[in-house]
C-alpha cells in the first residue's frame, strides 16, 4: 500500500479533525505553525513574555516543557496569564517525557499534551535484553495500564494529545526487537495509538522525528502506510529535531518537512532551531504556504501516481560513469556541484572567484555559461586558454539556434566537454545528430527533457550513447506546473529505468523549479533544499546545480550545505544541536557557535550538542562525539552513545572536548586563514 496518492502530485492525504482548544488541526484546515518556550516553566512571567512573542509572530499552537510535577502546576498560571493578555485562542501543548504524574497535573491547564513513548512507561539504559512474546505481551499491558489515565482525563476533559516518537529516545525494549529504525519508531508510537483506540479516543496527532532527515522521511512513510493498514487517519506534526541553527538548520528542516508536505503529508509543523524560539515561525510558515499553493484544486490524477522507488529504505540509483575532464559523474562518486556565470562577459570573473581559497573545501566543480552562437566561443576558448588548465570544467548551455554542424565546426578546450541542450523527444533527429557529435567529440551531452517523451529513446539511442549521456528536467510551465518538481523529476528518473537508460540525472534549480513565494534569500533556500534534499533521500541525483543565486561563490556554498544536509556529501563539521527548552542547562545558542567555532574545520566530524538528557543519548548514536548537560554546570561528553566523562565543570567542557577528540585521532589543526 503507497504512503501517498501520488508521488507526482500534491493531493493532500486525508484525516480526521483534531482540535487543540478552538485550533482545528488536519481535516479541510491549514498547516498549523508551533514552536516552543525556551524559558524555565517555573519562571511564569518569562514563560507567559515567550508565549506573547511567539503569538505576536503568528505562532499558531505554542509547546511548553513540564519536566516535573512542580513545572506542570505552573501551566495552570501561565494559561491564566496568557489569556488575560488577549490570546486565549493560542492553545498550549506540555511536552512530557518521563513522569507521567506530570502529564495528569498538565492535562488539567492545557489544551493538548506531548507525551514520547519511548520514555514516558519505558526505559533507556542502552541494555541489551531479549524478550519472549508473552514477556512482551506483559510489557504492552504495563504500558496500557501507565497510559490509560491520562487518555481518559484528556477524554473527559476535551483535551488532544500527540503522541511524539523521537529516534534518539526509543526504549530499550523496542531497540531489543526492532533496533534503532524507522520500524522501531513506528511501532513505538502504534502501540500508545492502540490504546487509545481501545478507549474510543481520537483527538490525537503524531510526529516521527529525527536529526537525520532521510530517517524522520522514512519514519513517517512508514507511519502513514502502517496507519492506512489499520484505518487510522490521523493528523501528522512534523519536525526534523536537533536541527541546529543558521541555514544549516533551516535546510535540514526543509529537506525532511518540506519533503513531506509535497507528498501530502503534514497537518502541523515546528522548524526546531538552536536560536530564539521566534526565528522558527517565518521559516515554518514560508514552508507551510509553497506546501499549501500546490494543494489549490488538487485531486488524485489520473494515470500512475507511484514510481519504482523503495520509500522505506534508501538505494541510490544506479548509474554508468561519466568523465568530465578531472571530474567523475557516477554512483562511487559523490554529486558534483556546478554553479553559474551570469553571462559570458562575466565568466572570467566567476571562474577567478570559484579558485578561492575559501571554497578549498567546497570546490564548484562545474561553472554554466550560456552561449547563443558560435561567435560567441571565442571570448570564452580566449579566457580559458587564459586561466590555463583549471579543474573546473565548463557546461555549455547552447541555444537551439546553434546547429550541430555550426558548433561541430568550432575549437573547443578540454574543458568544455559539457554541452546543455533542450530536446523535444517527440521529435528525434535533433537529439540524434547531437548525440552522434557528442560521441564523436568525447563530450558529455546534458539533455533538457520532459519525462513523458522520453518512453521513445531507447529506439534512438545505441547504448554506447549512455557513455555520453546525462539527463536534467527540461524548464516547465503550463500544463506540467500542477506537478511539483520534484514529482516532474520522480517521473524522469522512472521514464528513463523504463527505457533501459541508466545515465545520471543532473538536478537543476532554477526559476522554473521554485515553489512559488518571494525571491528572498529565504524562499531561494527552502526551494533549493526541498528539491535538492528530497531527491537526494530517494537516491536520485549525480549533480547540482543551485542557478537562483546570481553570486557563484554564494551558490556553491548552498549547494555544499543541502548535500551536506542530505547526507550525500560531507564537506565540514556536522553537528546535531538541539533547540533550547525550559530542560536546557546551558545556553545551547552560545555554547554551539563556541564550539562551532574551535571545531568547525573537522571535515567529516560530527558533534552533538544537546542541553539534557532526553534525546541527546539516542541522537548521537551516530555521533562521534557528544557534549551534553548533566546538571546544572556540569557537562557530561560521550563517544558516540557511551559517555565517557561525567559531571566536567562547564568551563572546562570544550578543552575536555578537543582533547577526547585528539585522543581519538580524528583532531587536525586549523589552517591559517586565506589572506584578504
Amino acid at each position: 500500500m503507497a504512503y501517498c496518492a501520488s508521488r507526482f502530485h500534491t493531493v493532500r492525504r486525508r484525516t480526521i479533525e483534531v482540535k487543540v482548544g478552538s485550533v482545528g488541526v488536519g481535516a479541510h484546515h491549514p498547516i498549523r505553525i508551533q514552536s516552543m518556550t525556551t524559558s524555565d516553566t517555573q519562571d511564569v512571567a518569562a514563560t507567559v513574555r515567550q508565549c506573547i512573542a511567539l503569538a505576536e509572530v503568528g505562532c499558531e499552537i505554542i509547546r511548553i516543557t513540564a519536566p516535573n510535577v512542580q513545572a506542570a502546576q505552573c501551566l495552570k498560571p501561565i494559561r491564566e496569564q496568557f489569556s488575560a493578555a488577549g490570546f486565549g485562542q493560542i492553545p498550549l501543548v506540555a511536552d512530557i517525557h518521563f513522569l507521567p504524574q506530570a502529564a495528569m497535573e498538565a492535562v488539567e491547564h492545557v489544551e493538548k499534551v506531548r507525551v514520547n513513548p519511548g520514555n514516558y512507561a519505558d526505559k533507556k539504559k542502552f541494555a541489551t535484553r531479549e524478550y519472549s512474546d508473552s514477556e512482551y505481551d506483559d510489557e504492552l499491558v504495563r504500558l496500557h495500564e501507565a497510559f490509560t489515565p491520562l487518555v481518559k482525563r484528556a477524554k473527559e476533559l476535551g483535551r488532544s494529545l500527540r503522541i511524539g516518537t523521537n529516534h534518539g529516545s526509543l526504549s530499550d525494549r523496542i531497540m531489543n526487537r526492532y533496533g534503532d529504525t524507522p520500524l522501531g519508531m513506528v511501532e513505538s508510537a502504534l502501540e500508545f495509538l492502540r490504546i487509545a483506540r481501545s478507549h474510543s479516543f481520537d483527538q490525537i496527532i503524531l510526529s516521527m522525528k529525527a536529526s537525520n532527515p532521510k530517517v524522520m522521511i522514512q519514519a513517517y512513510r512508514l507511519l502513514v502506510e502502517r496507519m492506512q493498514q489499520e484505518d487510522m487517519h490521523f493528523p501528522l506534526h512534523l519536525g526534523v529535531t536537533e536541527a541546529g541553527d543558521g541555514e544549516d538548520g533551516r535546510i535540514k528542516s526543509a529537506i525532511g518537512i518540506g519533503s513531506l508536505l509535497l507528498d501530502g503529508l503534514g497537518d502541523t509543523i515546528r522548524v526546531s532551531l538552536t536560536e530564539d524560539s521566534v526565528y522558527e515561525v517565518p521559516v515554518a510558515r514560508a514552508m507551510a504556504d509553497k506546501a499549501m499553493s500546490r494543494w489549490q484544486g488538487a485531486s488524485t490524477p489520473a494515470g500512475a501516481s507511484q514510481d519504482s522507488i523503495d520509500p522505506f529504505h534508501y538505494s541510490r540509483r544506479g548509474v554508468v560513469s561519466l568523465s568530465l575532464g578531472s571530474t567523475e559523474v557516477g554512483i562511487e562518486q559523490p554529486p558534483r556541484v556546478l554553479v553559474r556565470a551570469p553571462s559570458t562577459a562575466s565568466f572570467a570573473e566567476s571562474l577567478g572567484a570559484l579558485q578561492s581559497p575559501r571554497l578549498k573545501d567546497t570546490p564548484a566543480e562545474g561553472v554554466i555559461v550560456a552561449v547563443d552562437s558560435a561567435s560567441a566561443f571565442a571570448g570564452l576558448e580566449k579566457t580559458l586558454a587564459a586561466t590555463g588548465n583549471t579543474p573546473v570544467f565548463v557546461a555549455l548551455e547552447l541555444s537551439n539556434r546553434i546547429a550541430p554542424g555550426e558548433f561541430g565546426a568550432a575549437r573547443l578546450s578540454q574543458q568544455a566537454r559539457l554541452w546543455i541542450r533542450e530536446f523535444d523527444l517527440a521529435a528525434p533527429g535533433a537529439l540524434r545528430s547531437w548525440a552522434d557529435l557528442a560521441r564523436s567529440k568525447n563530450a558529455v551531452l546534458a539533455c533538457s527533457v520532459r519525462p513523458e517523451h522520453v518512453p521513445g529513446l531507447s529506439g534512438i539511442i545505441r547504448s554506447e550513447d549512455a557513455q555520453h549521456l546525462l539527463f536534467t528536467l527540461a524548464c516547465e510551465t503550463a500544463p506540467h506546473a500542477p506537478a511539483h518538481p520534484i514529482g516532474r523529476y520522480r517521473l524522469l528518473a522512472d521514464a528513463l529505468r523504463a527505457a533501459g537508460c541508466r545515465a545520471p540525472l543532473w538536478i537543476r534549480n532554477t526559476a522554473a523549479t521554485t515553489l512559488g513565494g518571494d525571491l528572498s534569500f529565504l524562499s531561494r533556500l527552502l526551494d533549493a533544499s526541498i528539491l535538492t534534499g528530497t531527491l537526494l533521500c530517494d537516491g536520485i541525483g549525480d549533480l547540482v546545480s543551485v542557478e537562483t543565486e546570481s553570486d557563484p561563490t554564494r551558490a556553491t556554498k548552498l549547494a555544499y550545505n543541502v548535500l551536506q544536509g542530505a547526507g550525500a556529501r560531507i564537506s565540514k563539521t556536522e553537528f546535531v544541536a538541539c533547540p533550547s527548552c525550559g530542560r536546557t542547562l546551558f545556553d545551547l545558542q552560545t555554547t554551539t557557535q563556541r564550539i562551532r567555532a574551535k571545531t568547525g574545520h573537522l571535515k567529516g566530524v560530527k558533534l552533538a550538542i544537546m542541553g539534557c538528557i532526553v534525546n541527546g543519548p539516542g541522537e548521537m548514536a551516530d555521533a562521534d562525539f557528544g557534549y551534553v548537560g548533566g546538571a546544572p554546570g556540569k557537562i557530561n561528553l560521550y563517544v558516540g552513545k557511551t559517555c565517557v566523562q561525567y559531571n566536567i565543570p562547564q568551563e572546562e567542557a570544550d578543552d575536555r572536548l578537543i582533547a577526547l577528540i585528539k585522543a581519538h585521532g580524528k583532531w587536525v589543526e586549523p589552517e591559517a586563514a586565506p589572506a584578504v
